[in-house]
């Protein structure tokens, strides 16, 4: 098996970033979500304003899983006020953990998980936290797996279909 790396995401990396986004998003959720709201998220979400705004934000970063030097997943991690929810500043969120679709099983998102851990214990967080969709059990079971439970939920807009995320917290 092909070793796999992190790395940060820079400006410069703007649309393998968006390309990365739109693919795991769009593989993760099409089965479950008509393809109309998918194509509003996907454009509203992934948009060159709202991606480059995102990668300039200092309170946020993002890292790219690499394997044979092709990006195959990403992370995205937000702390102060760039939190889309608790903005606790004890805590760090993890906003985004995707992984394509070919490359799940792999351990390329414990190692994006595992690069959210680090980041977090490096800055001297006292929690990790995070929102899932209700209806997304794997990712449920992996984030349980890595310690977290469930503290809340909230609604999670995705086109014109309202949906609930379980809110997730891992005490460090």
């Amino acid at each position: 098996m092909t070793a796999l790396t992190v790395t940060p995401v820079t400006i410069n990396d703007l649309s393998q970033l968006q390309q990365i986004g739109r693919q795991t998003f769009y593989e993760t959720f099409v089965d479950s979500n008509s393809e109309e709201d998918m194509q509003e998220y996907l454009a509203k979400s992934f948009s060159d304003e709202q991606v480059s705004r995102e990668l300039r934000n200092p309170e946020s970063a993002f890292y790219f899983a690499v394997s044979d030097n092709r990006v195959i997943g990403y992370l995205k991690l937000n702390s102060g006020q760039a939190q889309t929810e608790a903005k606790d500043p004890d805590s760090l969120e993890i906003e985004r953990i995707y992984v394509l679709q070919e490359f799940q099983g792999r351990k390329a998102g414990q190692l994006l998980y595992n690069q959210a851990l680090t980041v977090a214990r490096e800055r001297n967080f006292k929690f990790l936290w995070l929102g899932v969709w209700e209806k997304n059990e794997k990712a449920i079971r992996f984030y349980q797996k890595n310690g977290f439970e469930t503290f809340g939920q909230h609604v999670f807009v995705l086109g014109t279909d309202e949906q609930i995320d379980l809110m997730m917290r891992r005490t460090l």
